[in-house]
């Protein structure tokens, strides 16, 4: 059977990419089992011989109407399917889905009948905003980061701005990488309409958002830029827990220090 990839070189690239990230999930240990959640608009990359294609699927409803996807498709991991398997055959553990007219369901085009993530309609009400937004980020990122999430357990760390602080003075580039931080999200029910609310809320003041003892929520221009803003603060948070496993507590970058790299990087105060 061909693939909608052959002869859509730019759709392969995006493919690609998920593909690589997946791995790097798998590897890292922030994917157990069939853990975290890809998806990615990928209409840039669709030409008429895609949009001509037929579905193979039913019309599937979303839950929720998304006014501004209409016609748009999307690259997402399968529901139940692994990020190891994902980075080895993501076509066979991802499909490329079209958002039906109605804009409250959508088809599968290819390659395979894999149902979307559970969470598809969380992930797709972030992507309405980013549309509605003008924004250029197209990749949404869930994943399970060991450090970040431990951090999550504790009440201290879930005021606000209190972890952002944290993970920024513990190494420069988390500054420079994750200019906008840490939003903090208590406790939601899993693939809930209310999470996916309270994510949106948190977007729009930050980078990446942490789900209190579950995981975190990226968004970026593509799936390797949202990988990124994960693991700088997944990196600050293993120096943080590293000294502390070693007795005793980081200093950090003083607030002057961490002035100077905002003015030095034009980065947001």
């Amino acid at each position: 059977m061909k693939s909608i990839l052959e002869g859509h070189p730019a759709l392969a690239c995006e493919v690609d990419k998920v593909a690589e990230v997946a791995g790097y999930l798998w590897q890292k240990g922030w994917a157990e089992r069939n853990g975290g959640n890809i998806t990615i608009n990928v209409t840039e990359c669709v030409d008429d011989a895609i949009r001509r294609m037929p579905a193979i699927s039913e019309p599937k409803p979303i839950g929720i109407t998304l006014h501004y996807l209409k016609g748009c498709y999307f690259f997402c991991k399968g529901t139940q399917k692994r990020m190891r398997d994902l980075a080895r055959r993501p076509m066979e553990n991802g499909s490329v889905i079209r958002i039906c007219d109605d804009c409250a369901s959508y088809v599968i085009l290819a390659d395979r009948p894999v149902v979307p993530t559970s969470e598809v309609a969380s992930h797709l009400m972030v992507h309405d905003t980013l549309v509605a937004e003008g924004s250029q980020k197209r990749a949404t990122l869930h994943t399970h980061p060991i450090e970040l999430v431990a951090m999550s357990h504790a009440k201290k760390f879930l005021e606000k701005d209190v972890l952002t602080r944290l993970l920024w003075s513990m190494i420069p580039e988390t500054k420079a990488f994750c200019p906008r931080g840490l939003g903090i999200v208590p406790y939601r029910m899993p693939s809930s309409v209310e999470l996916a609310e309270a994510t949106l809320a948190e977007l729009k003041d930050y980078d990446v958002v942490m789900w209190e003892k579950h995981g975190v929520f990226a968004v970026g221009t593509d799936i390797m830029d949202a990988f990124d803003q994960v693991d700088v603060l997944t990196k600050s948070a293993q120096i943080y827990i590293n000294a502390r496993s070693m007795g005793f507590e980081p200093d950090g970058m003083t607030d002057v220090q961490m002035k100077e790299l905002s003015v030095a990087f034009n980065l947001p105060k």
